[in-house]
């Protein structure tokens, strides 16, 4: 299967007023008009949107959007999950013209972890604007940013990526949360789709009650990284990891939660691979330096 990028997220959420503060004052995120006020659409590049964020009575993530090239691709991709016996359902023409898409389906991963594919997008190239100056968010090929995902029958989910969805293995981890010896290691394992993005899934060994671990935005400068902590504070947005540098991407970045309950990584500095000449590896360490993730558990 040919999936270009991780093309747009929904999330879901009992106050969109929240969001709307946070995605735009926070993240510099442009809002964008909706076909309704139940959603609120956040733009961060000359798509119209890249998160659409819905009322729903929980929070919590929602669905992971993936790009493929044109209607050729699309229906390769629903003959390569019907052989699988992934069960498909296609969007309605309103659903469709809600994701401003020509067509999407939807399916589930052996977890429950939500999927849509779609082809074509409508774009009105207006020029992307932040309200708070961030200057770019890096995506065009390398598709929005990424998200790691809960998978705990693992094996099974790590199949379905790799054999049916067509993801790579960049690279894999096993972690821990303490310094406890009997705590068993958790698995979590980073994939790529046909893009020079580092990752644009990761699937965590452990279930997360919203949905999602975290998903990630990538920003061209550090000094908007920066900006980004200052107002993250100025928000009274909790701090779920401090700045640091990964061993793996080399994202300088730092967490903060969503008002979904899951984390935001705002970072740079993103490595750009070319498949052809990786090596697959484990890193044994997640940060070269930073990201203390015990601030966000206390």
């Amino acid at each position: 299967m040919d999936i270009r990028g991780l093309g747009y997220v929904t999330v879901e959420s009992t106050d969109l007023a929240k969001w709307q503060e946070y995605g735009t004052q926070v993240l510099g995120l442009m809002e964008h008009e909706a076909s309704d006020e139940n959603t609120l659409l956040l733009k961060m590049d000359e798509r119209n949107y890249r998160i659409a964020v819905e009322k729903s009575d929980r929070d919590g993530y929602g669905a992971s959007g993936w790009e493929v090239a044109n209607k050729e691709a699309f229906e390769q991709a629903i003959t390569e999950l019907e052989a699988a016996d992934v069960q498909v359902t296609s969007g309605t023409e309103e659903e469709a013209a809600a994701r401003m898409v020509q067509q999407l389906i939807k399916f589930s991963d052996p977890d429950g972890n939500r999927h849509e594919l779609f082809w074509g997008p409508v774009q009105d190239f207006t020029h992307f604007v932040s309200p708070v100056g961030v200057s770019r968010f890096v995506t065009t090929d390398l598709g929005l940013g990424h998200v790691v995902i809960p998978a705990p029958s693992f094996e099974t989910c790590r199949e379905f990526y790799t054999d049916v969805l067509g993801f790579g293995l960049s690279d894999l981890m096993q972690v821990t949360f303490t310094d406890d010896p009997a705590e068993p290691k958790k698995r979590l394992h980073f994939l790529h789709c046909n893009n020079g993005r580092h990752h644009s899934l990761a699937i965590f060994e452990c279930p997360i009650p919203s949905g999602c671990v975290h998903m990630m935005l990538e920003v061209e400068e550090m000094d908007d990284v920066g900006r980004a902590l200052d107002r993250m504070e100025a928000h009274g947005v909790k701090l779920s990891a401090t700045l640091g540098k990964h061993t793996n991407d080399e994202m300088v970045s730092f967490y903060m939660q969503t008002p979904s309950g899951f984390d935001m990584e705002y970072g740079c500095g993103g490595l750009v691979v070319d498949w052809d000449r990786h090596t697959v590896f484990e890193s044994s360490s997640v940060s070269l330096w930073g990201h203390d993730f015990s601030v966000g558990r206390q």
